[in-house]
């Protein structure tokens, strides 16, 4: 395959940044989106060119590190695939892919495709954990869980906070981010104790950081890889109402 890439490079936050189009020849339709972008970085190495900067680590799917808008869709235009897990196959022979970063004010680019997700470790930190005395893990059936919380609680968990559904959102909004650690803690029993006021301080650590509102666009979850529903912000904000009374 043939490929005409359109890739945003912006050397840091001062930068404004500008497009700049690569050819890329010989790419197997078996790679992936990632390993296409190390062969272009290999060949501007060897060219003496500084090579396009992306976040990556585990390339399985399962770390949320490897975001950026492809063709406009945060991940790209396949359904449920992070950017590590899209392959080449999907793309046409001679086609022209614009690759851009996460576009949103709390997200800051630190170069190229690469920008600065701390404000969601921020949300997390404001609450999204479970203060209980360390130790051994419990026996399996110590605690009751019923299966619908289970199912709804493990569903929520699957986020692995890529940011995608701030990219796409036209708020810039973090809600289902937010929303789903929320929910994965409220739903079980061991984040009851603490389920109001996490509820609040995650949600003000959000607005602190500048992220829009909900508009229940569902831009969100379209693009979200793990399909996370709106249904977790419908009870973030159930638990935010009740908790702010």
């Amino acid at each position: 395959m043939n490929l005409t890439l359109k890739v945003w490079r912006q050397n840091g936050p001062a930068d404004s940044g500008r497009m700049v189009t690569y050819q890329v020849t010989d790419v197997s339709p078996d790679m992936s989106f990632l390993e296409m972008l190390d062969v272009l970085n290999e060949r501007l190495i060897l060219e003496g060119d500084d090579p396009v900067a992306f976040d990556h680590d585990c390339r399985e799917g399962i770390c949320g590190m490897c975001g950026m808008v492809i063709n406009g869709v945060a991940h790209g235009e396949q359904r449920a695939t992070t950017t590590c897990q899209l392959h080449m196959r999907h793309f046409e022979d001679g086609a022209t892919i614009t690759i851009e970063p996460w576009r949103a004010a709390p997200f800051p680019v630190v170069k190229d495709l690469v920008v600065d997700r701390s404000s969601f470790d921020r949300i997390i930190q404001a609450g999204g954990f479970i203060s209980v005395p360390a130790g051994s893990a419990p026996d399996a059936h110590s605690v009751p869980v019923k299966k619908e919380d289970a199912d709804d609680a493990f569903d929520a968990a699957t986020c692995i906070g890529c940011g995608a559904c701030v990219a796409a959102c036209p708020n810039g909004s973090a809600s289902l981010f937010t929303a789903a650690k929320i929910t994965h803690l409220g739903l079980l029993p061991q984040g009851q104790p603490e389920r109001d006021s996490r509820a609040v301080a995650m949600v003000e650590q959000m607005d602190l950081e500048g992220f829009g509102g909900c508009t229940n666009t569902g831009e969100c979850t379209a693009v979200c890889p793990k399909g996370i529903s709106l249904d977790v912000i419908t009870q973030m904000n159930r638990d935010y109402l009740k908790a702010a009374k």
